[in-house]
C-alpha cells in the first residue's frame, strides 16, 4: 500500500503554492512513476489512443486510487515543509501533474460514462404519454412553461424511470440533509472553465495545467447566497471573497470555508453548486442524453440546496432554457410574463429589471409548487424566482434540493448558425465545382460571400426564429424517418431561406460592415466558429481564421470602386444559394461541426469526472 504526504515547495509567478508529493517508497519506483507521468503529459491525442488498452486501464485505475489518497491528504492536514520529510522520498510530482495525467488517460475510449437509453430520459422528463415530447416541442419549447407532475400523488416511480434516484441515494448515503455538504464538498475540485469554441482539449490543458486539480473556486464552482426579503437583492455569505473574485485572482475554498457552508445554510443561505455533470457519472449520463434529445453539444447541471423559509437567487431570467428537477423537499416557484419580445441569446448582456416592469408583471404571475419528482420547464427570457416555506406540505422541514438542467443554445446551433453552415457548405461545393476563377471575379465573389454572411447575421438580430434552437441533429428526429420533428425542421429551413432571399439587402449589409471596419471592430466575430468547418486547415493551430479582418479595408475600397458590379454579384449569389441549397448537404456539414463540439465536451467531462472518482 502506497503512503503519500504533501510538501510545500515553492510559489510560482501567479502566487500558486506548488505542492509536491512525498512517498514512503524507494527512490526507483517513484522515479519510474514520475517518468510515466511526464510521458503521458507530453503525449498528443493519437499517442494517448495508441497506449495498449490493458496497460492504459491498469495505470488509470492505479492513478485514480493514488489521486484519492492525495486528495485525502490535502484534507487532513497542512502541507509539510521539505525539511520535515526525513523518512519520505520527496518527488518532483506535483498535484497538477497527477491531475493532468489522470485527465489525459480518461480521454481514451476505454473510459466512458455509461449511457442511458434516450427513451428512458425522454419518459422521465416529459412523462409517460407517447405524445409527451411532441406536445412539449409543439406548444412549450422556447415559448411557455411546462410542468410534469411526478410527485407523491403519482405513486412510486419504476426504478428505470427514476433517473435521479441513484444520485439522491448517493447523497443520502453520505449523511442527512444538509450534513452531506461537509463530506461531499471537500472531495470536489474546481471544474476550470473551457471556452465554448475550444475544440482542442490539449490546448485547454496547456492553459490550465498548473491549476488543474485545485480546490473549489468561489463564485465559479460554488455560490452561497440568499435574497434579502426587504431589499429584494442577493446577499453573499462570503462577501469578502466575492469582492476579490476574478479570473486572475480566484478565491479557493479552504476546508474551514467548506465547513462554514453548513453554518451559512442554517442562517438561510442557499448553497449553489455548478458543473454537477462533471462530478457525478449518473448526472453526466442524463446530461448527455438530454443534449442528444435536443441536438445540442452539451447540457449543464447545477444543484441548489435551500433551507426552510428562504429564497436563494433574486428574481431574474436566464439566457438559456432550464428544466427544474425537484429531488428532495418542496419549493414554490413564481413565473412572470416574458420581459422581452426577443429570445435572449447566450452570452448577450441581460437587461436590468426596472421596478415598474416588475410591479406590472406581478398581477400575471403563475405559481407552481414543486414536490419531489416534479419537473418544471422554464424557457429562456421568462422571469422567475423561487422560495421555500417553513414546513413542507406533509409537515416536514421545508428545505429543498433541486437540480437545474440547462439547455444552452450556442451560436453555431441556433437556426442562424445552421443557415451559416448551409451557406458555407454550399459555397465550398461551388468552389470545388468551379475551381478556375479570374483574379478579379474571385475577389468579388469572396466579398459577396462575406456580405451574405453579414446579411444572415443582420436578419438573425431581428427575427426570433433565427435565434431558436436548431433540432435537425436531435436523436428523436434521427430515430424516426420523416417524422413530425424532421418535417418541422425542413419547413423552418425553407422559410428562413425564403426570408434571406427577400430580405438580404446589399446596401444595408455593406454599410453595416463598412461602419464596423472603420471602428476597427470585427464584423464577423460572432461567426468565427465557422473556421472549424474548414477541413483543409484543421491541422493548423489557427484554423479558425475564416473571413479574416486583415485586408478588409482594401477589399471594401475595391468594393466601392466597383459597387454596381459587386451589388449585381451579391444579388446573383443570394439568388443562387436560395434556389440551389440542399437541406441534406447542410445537415451533413452541421453534424460534422456538432460532432467536433461534442467530442471536446465529452473529453472535458470524462477528465473532470476522473478527478471526482472518490465522490
Amino acid at each position: 500500500m502506497i503512503s503519500v504526504s504533501l510538501f510545500s515547495v515553492s510559489v510560482d509567478s501567479e502566487g500558486i503554492t506548488s505542492l509536491n508529493i512525498g512517498f514512503e517508497e524507494d527512490e526507483l519506483p517513484v522515479l519510474l512513476l514520475n517518468a510515466a507521468i511526464i510521458l503521458i503529459n507530453t503525449c498528443n491525442i493519437e499517442q494517448l489512443e495508441n497506449i495498449p488498452t490493458n496497460l492504459s486501464q491498469a495505470f488509470f485505475a492505479f492513478m485514480r486510487n493514488l489521486w484519492a489518497k492525495v486528495r485525502n491528504e490535502m484534507l487532513q492536514k497542512n502541507p509539510l515543509e521539505s525539511t520535515q520529510g526525513e523518512n519520505l522520498y520527496i518527488s518532483n510530482i506535483r498535484i497538477s501533474h497527477m491531475a493532468e495525467s489522470l485527465f489525459r488517460l480518461s480521454i481514451r475510449a476505454a473510459h466512458r460514462t455509461k449511457p442511458l437509453p434516450f427513451h428512458v430520459v425522454e419518459r422521465a422528463i416529459f412523462g409517460f404519454s407517447e405524445s409527451g415530447f411532441k406536445d412539449f416541442m409543439s406548444n412549450h419549447w422556447e415559448v411557455s412553461p411546462f410542468l410534469v407532475r411526478r410527485g407523491l400523488s403519482e405513486g412510486d416511480l419504476v426504478e428505470e424511470d427514476d433517473i435521479f434516484g441513484p444520485f439522491v441515494g448517493l447523497l443520502n448515503s453520505t449523511g442527512k440533509f444538509p450534513s452531506f455538504l461537509s463530506s461531499m464538498l471537500p472531495k470536489m475540485v474546481s471544474c476550470l472553465p473551457i471556452s465554448s469554441d475550444e475544440l482542442n482539449i490539449l490546448t485547454f490543458l496547456e492553459e490550465v495545467k498548473i491549476k488543474l486539480g485545485c480546490p473549489l473556486i468561489c463564485q465559479q464552482d460554488v455560490r452561497v447566497l440568499r435574497t434579502d426579503s426587504h431589499l429584494k437583492r442577493e446577499v453573499h455569505f462570503f462577501q469578502e471573497s466575492l469582492n476579490s473574485c476574478c479570473i486572475k485572482d480566484p478565491h479557493y475554498f479552504t476546508i474551514e470555508e467548506v465547513l462554514k457552508c453548513q453554518e451559512a445554510y442554517k442562517e438561510g443561505y442557499t448553497i449553489a453548486l455548478r458543473g454537477m455533470e462533471f462530478r457525478f457519472e449518473n448526472l453526466a449520463a442524463i446530461a448527455n442524453e438530454l443534449a442528444s434529445l435536443f441536438g445540442q453539444p452539451s447540457v449543464g447541471a447545477n444543484m441548489y440546496l435551500t433551507p426552510p423559509n428562504s429564497q436563494g437567487l433574486a428574481r431574474h431570467y436566464d439566457d438559456h432554457c432550464v428544466f427544474i428537477c425537484q429531488l428532495v423537499g418542496t419549493k414554490q416557484w413564481r413565473l412572470f410574463p416574458q420581459s422581452n419580445v426577443q429570445l435572449p441569446r447566450l452570452y448577450d448582456t441581460l437587461d436590468r429589471l426596472h421596478d415598474s416592469e416588475v410591479q406590472n408583471s406581478m398581477a400575471e404571475c403563475k405559481q407552481f409548487l414543486l414536490r419531489e419528482g416534479d419537473i418544471l420547464y422554464i424557457p429562456r427570457g421568462i422571469l422567475h424566482e423561487a422560495c421555500t416555506e417553513n414546513l413542507s406540505f406533509d409537515g416536514s422541514d421545508g428545505y429543498s434540493l433541486h437540480l437545474t438542467l440547462g439547455i444552452e443554445v450556442e451560436p453555431p446551433f441556433e437556426w442562424e448558425g445552421f443557415i451559416h453552415v448551409a451557406f458555407f457548405s454550399w459555397n465550398e461545393n461551388q468552389k470545388q465545382a468551379h475551381n478556375s476563377f479570374e483574379s478579379s471575379s474571385g475577389i468579388i465573389h469572396d466579398i459577396c460571400v462575406n456580405l451574405l454572411h453579414g446579411a444572415i447575421g443582420m436578419i438573425g438580430d431581428s427575427d426570433s426564429t433565427f435565434r431558436k434552437a436548431c433540432l435537425v441533429a436531435s436523436v428523436f428526429s434521427q430515430s424516426h424517418t420523416l417524422n413530425w420533428l424532421d418535417l418541422n425542421q425542413r419547413v423552418i429551413f425553407c422559410q428562413l431561406i425564403d426570408k434571406i432571399n427577400t430580405e438580404s439587402h446589399f446596401l444595408e449589409v455593406f454599410t453595416s460592415i463598412e461602419l464596423a471596419v472603420h471602428k476597427n471592430k470585427d464584423p464577423f466575430q460572432r461567426i468565427r466558429w465557422l473556421g472549424s468547418l474548414n477541413l483543409e486547415e484543421e491541422s493548423s493551430p489557427n484554423h479558425d481564421q475564416y473571413m479574416p479582418l486583415m485586408g478588409m479595408k482594401n477589399l471594401l475600397s475595391l468594393c466601392i470602386q466597383h459597387k454596381d458590379k459587386v451589388e449585381a454579384a451579391f444579388q446573383q449569389l443570394r439568388s443562387r444559394f436560395s434556389s440551389e441549397v440542399i437541406f441534406e448537404d447542410a445537415i451533413e456539414s452541421y453534424k460534422i461541426l456538432l460532432g467536433k463540439y461534442r467530442k471536446a465536451r465529452k473529453q472535458y467531462m470524462n477528465g473532470m469526472i476522473s478527478l471526482h472518482y472518490e465522490l
